[in-house]
């Protein structure tokens, strides 16, 4: 009877085995299928049978995505976010077109693939000294790093030009074996195999281990710091092989040339398979989404279709590939709805708090408890300590700039005119700050603002054709759209459990298909007399959008701190799962919050296109760092929970106060990128939570 149980047993054993195997490349096998499905789907579609070079051409032109997708990879698995990817790919770029000599056309192919992949590393030195030393929030760092390598970048190559030495392209764009094998599928060759040699060191099980629960890492012994901080260096290396592939294709350098490669990076990712969130997914199924992004584009190439909607298809394949990975029973979708559920228990069983007593414990907590242990009256100055310890900062900095402009350009404290302009060119990171610094103040961040920002202006430029009685119903349909903006982010985040960095960069890519697609590439018409009477006519002296100004700050103050939804938000922000449980609706309360970012986006949109007369593409790119730097400087907590409108307004004043300095210099606009950059760094490391 044993005898006859013993093949049974081995046989179920092996089959389970082979289902665990499966279960664990399912998401590898999945995206290898698209990709053969695709692939086969292009060869029918295409007039004539693919041939060895259009094989060669489709390897090589995946390649810097598929690169620097690896890249992001590691560091989703390790649980972060890097935006810098697509900065350093160009900043290598331009330090390969500018330092190798035009005379020599058989440069070291090996020394100049190593200088950029140190290039690389070097800028994830920096992202992981911030991330993993100083325990940084990753999207903050490499937000802020992404600008200043930007403005290096600039510096280096104000614009397109220099030498790449032929030798780079002839090893990595032609053939291993001629006619058999190109040199591009190599490489990917050699780098896979190198990560699945990394992936069973030490370093590569401790980065799984990281990624899945950084606590219990920490518990067991492993070193979480520098299993973080080599990540982020050995992701800058694959960034840096990037930048050098991309330099052997187009043989010169572009200081812009990797600014669009970050939407698809993150969509190669996901549709690879890699978790958002870390520690499940890998580098294979990365290079496949990579590819399958390619491959998508050239069909649309293929059939005849406009490029414009090559943003619009990637965007949609990130959203399609995310929720596609939010099925399981253990992703966030699953967990909120799971979170509903014991909401729904707990209301039933009548253990909900009220919503005010809960609120008001959170925010007078330390007021009431300091007044019942001294039995003696608190002071306004001893309630709001806290929020003049965050607030005050910003004041103080922008006082000392102001005495530096003064001391240097002259024409500050005795001149209303500084201050007219101080004010007008701050209105619009003012009214920036309470969209953004809502959505912050929940946890959360809005990557979608530029877009939304320059879909705004081209569509009242477009309407209004320098009609004043077009306001009439040009603006009204500018903010429709920006309400469906908002609506569609708050539904990305809310219902599907998406994350707002995902659901935001990918409404930024679908806004600007939209533009360009609305614009056909050229924005036309031109602002209202009207409109631009508001930015730049004057009413007693006074440029008439500062009132409104005036206004629109008293406004965030009241609705922020005076208001049930401001004190929902904060709660929010200090705990979704308790703000639940005591009763706030989040799910309203976090589209609402999305819908007032884009509403504040499409009037900075609308005052832009007045004040410089008409509208153009890429109009809000300069508004998204600033937008945080402005929250983020005037003492909120990037991770939600903690912060006062009138802390974002002294960042505000602060920032365009620092730029109209350097713009009184003979700095380089790049400049002020880099600036601005570790200035946000700098606030973030002095107002950080003081832990113990």
């Amino acid at each position: 009877m044993s005898r006859t149980k013993a093949p049974t047993r081995q046989k179920e054993a092996s089959s389970m085995q082979i289902k665990q195997g499966l279960r664990r490349y399912q998401a590898v096998i999945v995206a290898l299928s698209v990709f053969v499905g695709l692939f086969g789907l292009t060869n029918l579609i295409s007039p004539y049978p693919i041939s060895y070079f259009d094989i060669s051409f489709m390897a090589s032109g995946g390649m810097t995505l598929a690169l620097a997708a690896m890249g992001q990879t590691l560091v989703i698995l390790a649980g972060g976010f890097d935006l810098s990817a697509g900065a350093i790919i160009s900043l290598v770029n331009v330090v390969l077109a500018t330092q190798m000599d035009p005379a020599n056309f058989e440069a070291s192919v090996t020394l100049w693939t190593m200088t950029g992949i140190g290039v690389g590393m070097a800028v994830g030195a920096f992202n992981g000294f911030f991330v993993a030393i100083l325990r940084l929030q990753p999207i903050v760092v490499t937000l802020a790093t992404m600008f200043i390598v930007q403005g290096l970048t600039l510096l280096i190559m104000d614009k397109p030009g220099g030498f790449v030495s032929p030798s780079l392209g002839s090893a990595y764009l032609g053939d291993a074996i001629p006619n058999l094998l190109p040199a591009s599928i190599v490489l990917i060759l050699v780098v896979l195999v190198f990560w699945f040699w990394l992936k069973n060191t030490r370093y590569g099980m401790a980065l799984y281990a990281v990624g899945s629960d950084p606590v219990a890492a920490e518990a067991t012994g492993i070193r979480g710091t520098l299993t973080l901080f080599m990540t982020y260096v050995l992701a800058g290396g694959f960034y840096g092989l990037a930048g050098v592939f991309v330099s052997a294709q187009t043989g010169s350098g572009d200081p812009l040339v990797g600014n669009s490669l970050l939407l698809p990076m993150f969509a190669a990712v996901v549709i690879g398979g890699t978790r958002l969130g870390g520690g499940k997914g890998g580098l294979l199924g990365t290079v496949f989404g990579a590819y399958i992004l390619m491959i998508v584009v050239n069909m649309l190439l293929t059939l005849n279709i406009s490029a414009y909607y090559s943003t619009v298809a990637e965007s949609c394949v990130l959203l399609l590939a995310v929720l596609a990975g939010s099925m399981s029973k253990h992703s966030p979708l699953a967990q909120k709805l799971q979170g509903a559920r014991d909401y729904l228990s707990a209301r039933r069983k009548g253990l909900l708090v009220s919503q005010r007593d809960y609120v008001d414990r959170r925010l007078s907590f330390a007021s009431k408890t300091l007044s019942e242990a001294t039995g003696e009256h608190v002071s306004w100055f001893r309630k709001n300590a806290t929020t003049l310890r965050y607030t005050l900062p910003a004041y103080v900095a922008l006082l000392i700039v102001l005495i530096v402009t003064q001391l240097t350009l002259g024409n500050v404290f005795d001149k209303f005119g500084y201050w007219n302009t101080l004010l007008v060119l701050s209105s619009f990171l003012a009214i920036l700050a309470l969209g953004q610094g809502a959505v912050i103040l929940t946890g959360g961040l809005d990557l979608s603002i530029p877009w939304t920002i320059a879909l705004s202006g081209i569509l009242v430029a477009g309407i209004v054709q320098g009609s004043d009685a077009a306001l009439i119903y040009a603006v009204p349909i500018v903010i429709a759209v920006a309400v469906v903006i908002g609506f569609l982010n708050g539904l990305g985040v809310v219902a599907l459990g998406l994350s707002p960095i995902v659901v935001t960069l990918a409404m930024n890519g679908l806004l600007q298909g939209a533009a360009l697609l609305w614009s056909d590439g050229t924005p036309a018409g031109f602002a209202a007399p009207a409109l631009r009477w508001v930015m730049t006519g004057r009413l007693l002296g006074v440029t008439p959008v500062i009132p409104f100004l005036i206004v629109f700050v008293i406004f965030a103050v009241l609705m922020l701190g005076r208001t049930a939804f401001g004190r929902r938000i904060y709660a929010l922000g200090n705990s979704e799962e308790a703000a639940r449980l005591s009763g706030v609706k989040t799910g309203r309360v976090l589209i609402s919050v999305y819908i007032l970012s884009s509403l504040c986006a499409a009037l900075v949109g609308i005052l832009l296109t007045g004040f410089s007369g008409q509208a153009s593409l890429g109009m809000g790119d300069d508004y998204l760092l600033p937008s945080i730097a402005v929250v983020v400087v005037g003492g909120a907590l990037i991770t939600g929970g903690r912060g006062h409108y009138l802390g974002m307004l002294g960042g505000a004043l602060l920032l365009t106060a620092m730029q109209m300095l350097l713009a009184g210099t003979s700095l380089p606009y790049a400049f002020r990128a880099v600036f601005f950059g570790f200035v946000i760094l700098a606030a973030v490391i002095a107002l950080r939570e003081k832990k113990g």
